[in-house]
């Protein structure tokens, strides 16, 4: 059995066949953990965790989106919810900022910031998206690490840092979370041979990023073995042990 930590069957991609892609996956022993990146996607996500034993969800707002307002109240009436198991995805995106313009990158702290209080006073842990940002992210999650008499955690999702900042997260408790990049991209190779497996979760990010043998198609949760083989080959595991660690991670930091 195998958890793929971070799905995206709320979106508009799987409009058509949300229910028939998380049924294929779970016939086929996957679980998935759907995350939202707005009030919409999240409630979404709810629903269908609703639905199915073994689908679970994420409510969060994608930096992306932090030209609207972050609704904290809302947000947490849908965390409440039983089958939410994070909050997320949020965190930091710089990639499409203009240099010099700090008006949306403190907009983006300041909502990330807010998701971290909700979090904390939830006690569930932070699903973290972060695109060229990694410096002013640390920066944050260890001000509230140094601050807080007990440590908080969550998952840097889709990992785009090098393994000095993944053994920074890491120290502070983070998981850290690969996807179908690895098996078309070396530059994470030396990250995941030096993260200890049982730091280690895999996801897909369907629909985005689909794996090698399935490059060019939409991607799925069923996919997320492809990553689970990956991880297996460049660490000298078993698939098997990949995917019982791997779960094992998942199933303790989300407590499912």
């Amino acid at each position: 059995m195998l958890i793929d930590t971070h799905a995206h069957l709320n979106l508009e991609a799987f409009k058509g066949d949300a229910e028939e892609v998380i049924k294929r996956a779970l016939q086929n022993g996957v679980q998935m953990i759907n995350a939202g990146v707005d009030f919409e996607t999240s409630k979404k996500a709810v629903e269908l965790a609703e639905k199915f034993p073994g689908v679970y969800a994420a409510v969060g707002f994608h930096p992306n989106d932090s030209k609207e307002e972050f609704d904290y109240p809302v947000f947490k009436e849908l965390a409440l919810n039983s089958k939410v198991v994070a909050i997320g995805e949020t965190g930091l995106d710089y990639y499409r900022i203009e240099k010099g313009d700090l008006s949306v990158k403190n907009r983006q702290k300041e909502i990330f910031k807010k998701q971290i209080e909700l979090a904390l006073e939830l006690k569930k842990p932070l699903i973290i998206h972060c695109r060229e940002a990694h410096g002013d992210l640390l920066e944050i999650i260890k001000s509230y690490f140094l601050n807080l008499k007990s440590g908080f955690n969550g998952v840097l999702h889709s990992f785009s840092g090098n393994l000095e900042q993944a053994e920074k997260y890491r120290e502070m408790g983070f998981k850290i979370a690969f996807n179908g990049i690895i098996t078309f991209s070396r530059d994470y190779d030396e990250v995941i041979l030096k993260t200890p497996i049982e730091d280690i979760l895999i996801e897909t990010d369907c629909p985005f990023l689909t794996p090698i043998p399935y490059r060019g198609k939409r991607n799925e949760p069923l996919y997320v073995i492809e990553v689970a083989k990956r991880i297996a080959e460049i660490k000298g595991l078993s698939l098997e042990e990949t995917g019982e660690q791997t779960t094992k991670n998942a199933r303790e930091l989300f407590g499912i």
